[in-house]
């Protein structure tokens, strides 16, 4: 394992953070807008969600950088600013975190497919160099690949990533199936660990797509297929569109995910956090959770 990953894993299980976008739609963020330029253009806003959860007891936070590809910024016309929003979002996140929790760069899918012959393999691998380097450059303490559909472009972007010399996580959204266990391209929890795990990522995870009740099949899976630590983010329950039909809404209380979330604890992951429709509230309850066993 990676001597990093070792010295944050030696105390258990570690509490990292929650959703990212619709803290800063809370702080003034339009929807359909740019998140990652926030950390050009409202750095300041940015900071304040990353201190929000150092605050809740985050020991991991990550970085305001999920879209902030070539080819997700290009939707935006802001692909000549790849470089700096992510080198800037993780340079906002470590002075957040003053040396309290650990940075991760977030690193979500291109917004390409390659079975569609949208981008070539090589095309990917350079998008994902590009932005894990300029997470490195920006201080990053590791790389977390999340959200991730296609297994193909998940193993394209650990393999850019761990070009950096930064340990790695990879994460999958298992959300469909019958059984609600396989990712939208069909990937089973067994075949990403498989060629996760070939491609070099330190930790195998799960994000998204489901509750913590949902992700916790996953982790007993996850848990029966390697023996790598495992990183499990769920999102707050299943929501409901708000009137408008623009946004979602979450039920489950912070105190409902926190107790359901310590039985993906129990289940053996090694990371525990939250995905859409949580908060610092969320985090703050889950660590509460964990530390009266």
């Amino acid at each position: 394992m990676n001597t990093a990953l070792e010295d944050l894993l030696k105390k258990g299980v570690v509490v990292t953070d929650g959703a990212w976008g619709t803290q800063l739609q809370a702080k003034g963020l339009p929807i359909g807008a740019c998140p990652d330029m926030w950390n050009i253009t409202s750095p300041d806003i940015v900071a304040e969600v990353a201190k929000s959860y150092i605050s809740a007891g985050s020991q991991v936070i990550l970085t305001n950088t999920f879209g902030a590809s070539r080819t997700s910024l290009a939707r935006h016309g802001m692909e000549d600013k790849t470089v700096e929003i992510n080198r800037t979002g993780a340079l906002i996140s470590k002075e957040a975190a003053k040396g309290a929790a650990k940075v991760f760069g977030s690193m979500g899918p291109c917004g390409k497919m390659l079975a569609m012959d949208e981008i070539t393999e090589e095309e990917t691998l350079n998008v994902f160099l590009e932005q894990s380097e300029a997470l490195a450059e920006g201080g990053a303490d590791g790389i977390v690949v999340e959200t991730m559909s296609d297994l193909q472009e998940a193993i394209l972007a650990v393999k850019a990533a761990k070009k950096t010399g930064l340990p790695v996580v990879a994460s999958m959204a298992f959300d469909s199936g019958k059984a609600a266990d396989r990712t939208m391209m069909g990937i089973t929890p067994e075949q990403a660990v498989k060629g996760l795990t070939d491609a070099g990522a330190d930790v195998i995870g799960a994000n998204c797509g489901r509750g913590p009740e949902g992700l916790l099949t996953i982790c007993e899976r996850y848990k029966t297929a390697t023996s790598s630590p495992i990183w499990i983010k769920p999102n707050a329950g299943l929501p409901e569109m708000a009137p408008g039909g623009t946004t979602c809404i979450y039920h489950t209380t912070p105190e409902e995910f926190a107790d359901q979330a310590y039985k993906i604890v129990q289940a053996g992951t090694s990371f525990i956090g939250g995905c859409c429709g949580t908060g610092p509230a969320f985090i703050r309850a889950l660590r509460a959770r964990i530390e009266r066993g």
